[in-house]
């Protein structure tokens, strides 16, 4: 709500009429309130109409400036205006007399209510008082072009803007979630998440203003205080042109975590891990590394989450699809594992799975658990061109009965929700789970008919693992629970896990599926927020140190009762 204190609408302070005289316009007595040019909707009912209004500058933009008054009384208009005005000679503080028709000017996804063809008297000087938010507003448009001072929580969201536009995109009063990780797409829940998010969405744009220092580094989730500035409009949504500089109150990096039970079974995207030729030349790589240094930072920063999980089997995704010799991608990573004299293998399905550049793979400690036959894949369908062919391995601990104790996991990762090339039922409906939706859900579908057949001998203990692309209430996901598919978060009793930070808005696209006798062994589930809240300066590319922004996903790690 924004705080009903009049008076603070109202404090806008001018010096007496210097320069030229207050009368000089003719009329001058006869200036309206600008909340009464602005008016109570979308637009100005006096688009055409040639009027007069008074107040103090308080921004100046390129091709015009922000004038706002002392008020009408009237919360429900906003008390400022956008004066057009290429060759500006005014300053913020100086107060005005303006007379200039009103006209609705494109301002990225709206209309700026301005005044064109303007004449300007400086008549003074004054101040403009920002007026405080305690929390979102529940309409932007009555603030347009005004002063604001945010007073409640805000959150960084977004920095990816910062060094390309001079912006970063915040929340205010909560962290922001993807409206389909807790509604179905399509449905009013749906609705209003995504109409919510977008009032506590806002950009802060620093051009007259300094940024605090390591702004650049700081995590997703990190407090933003004092914002200061003027209410716009912009392609992308309102923005705050700012004033002041902000302050920055930085989340602390998570340590990895620890879950319960003898057995750990973890999974991670590894955001296209491609190593040249193997050699060391074939740089730059069609996906990842573009050096050989690069590479190097890579893999370090991957070796550092995978000791970290201290997990025995790990599924991963976004592996080159190149073979299983001494010179492919998973060889790679398994002889970097194993520099300080590591026991980790990889499962060797012989080819592929699938024919896609990149694929899906499993690694696992020799030393803790060994596996039970031969590794099985599902191709054809949806899997091969679009989604990636799973890859199923049994596994049991290393002196554990096979009968008793064999499991499953089944590694996976599904077409992407980007729209290229889709056709007919693929096609974005517009409900939220964006294009591939219904080759996701085939995916599902076939994924849970092929493990029904029990492809391994050892399904009774089976987890499903892995990047499905698809939101917590998408049709993959919920076919899947549906068909008895049991949400390790869930039976852990996680509150709110994410893996994936998307236009400032956490979900999950990485989830944890258990077979109802799996899940009775499941002791905990965790997922080390080591990725997506991390800017992109933490990653291999930009020199960044540690395990931070291995991946633009989170891994998750399971712990089981043999």
């Amino acid at each position: 709500m924004i705080l009903p204190l009049f008076p603070l609408r109202s404090a806008l302070l001018l010096a007496p009429c210097v320069l030229v005289g207050c009368a000089s316009i003719s009329g001058a007595r006869d200036a309206l309130a600008i909340g009464a040019v602005q008016g109570h909707a979308d637009r100005s009912a006096l688009v055409g109409e040639a009027v007069m209004v008074r107040g103090v500058v308080s921004a100046v933009r390129d091709g015009g400036w922000f004038l706002q008054d002392a008020g009408d009384g009237d919360e429900g208009t906003s008390d400022a205006i956008f004066v057009q005005d290429a060759t500006a000679t005014v300053r913020p503080g100086d107060a005005v007399l303006v007379r200039g028709t009103v006209a609705e000017l494109a301002s990225g996804r709206a209309t700026r209510t301005s005044l064109v063809q303007a004449k300007v008297e400086r008549t003074g000087h004054g101040e403009v008082a920002a007026l405080p938010l305690a929390s979102a507003p529940t309409d932007w448009e009555r603030l347009e072009g005004m002063r604001v001072r945010l007073d409640g929580a805000v959150f960084l969201a977004d920095s990816g803007d910062l060094g390309k536009r001079g912006r970063v995109q915040v929340s205010l009063d909560e962290r922001l979630w993807q409206p389909t990780e807790r509604h179905a797409p399509g449905s009013d829940g749906y609705r209003s998440a995504v109409d919510a998010n977008a009032r506590r969405t806002l950009w802060l744009d620093a051009a007259h203003a300094d940024w605090p220092q390591g702004l650049a580094q700081a995590r997703s989730g990190s407090r933003i205080g004092g914002a200061v500035g003027v209410v716009d409009e912009t392609n992308d949504g309102v923005a705050l042109h700012l004033d002041t500089a902000p302050t920055l109150d930085p989340v602390e990096r998570p340590a990895a975590p620890t879950v319960p039970g003898a057995l750990r079974v973890a999974a991670l995207n590894l955001e296209n891990l491609f190593n040249g030729d193997g050699r060391g030349g074939g740089f730059p790589t069609t996906r990842g590394a573009r050096t050989p240094q690069e590479l190097a930072a890579q893999l370090a920063k991957h070796v550092a989450i995978i000791d970290g999980l201290d997990a025995d089997v790990v599924a991963l995704m976004e592996l080159e699809n190149d073979g299983y010799g001494a010179d492919s991608s998973i060889a790679a990573l398994v002889g970097a594992l194993n520099a300080d004299g590591g026991r980790w293998r990889f499962v060797d399905a012989k080819q592929g799975p699938g024919d896609n550049p990149i694929r899906v793979g499993l690694v696992y400690r020799a030393d803790r658990v060994r596996t039970l036959g031969a590794p099985r894949t599902l191709e054809g369908g949806p899997f091969g061109e679009h989604s990636r062919v799973p890859l199923a391995q049994a596994f049991a601990p290393i002196k554990g009965d096979a009968r008793r104790q064999g499991f499953v996991v089944v590694a996976n990762h599904f077409k992407s929700k980007g729209c290229k090339d889709a056709e007919g039922p693929d096609r974005d409906r517009h409900d939220g789970a964006s294009c591939y939706d219904a080759t996701r859900t085939e995916s599902a579908q076939q994924l849970h008919a092929w493990l029904a057949s029990d492809p391994t001998g050892y399904g009774a203990r089976t987890l499903i693992v892995g990047d499905l692309n698809a939101y917590a209430q998408e049709s993959p996901v919920r076919t899947l629970r549906e068909a008895g598919w049991k949400d390790a978060f869930a039976v852990a009793g996680v509150h709110a896990p994410y893996s994936y930070v998307y236009d400032g808005q956490l979900g999950r696209l990485d989830h944890a599926l258990l077979s109802p006798g799996f899940a009775a062994r499941l002791r905990g589930a965790a997922e080390w927020h080591v990725n997506a809240d991390e800017p992109d300066a933490s990653g291999y590319r930009a020199g960044g140190a540690g395990p931070w922004r291995s991946s633009d996903h989170d891994p998750l790690v399971l712990g089981f009762d043999p």
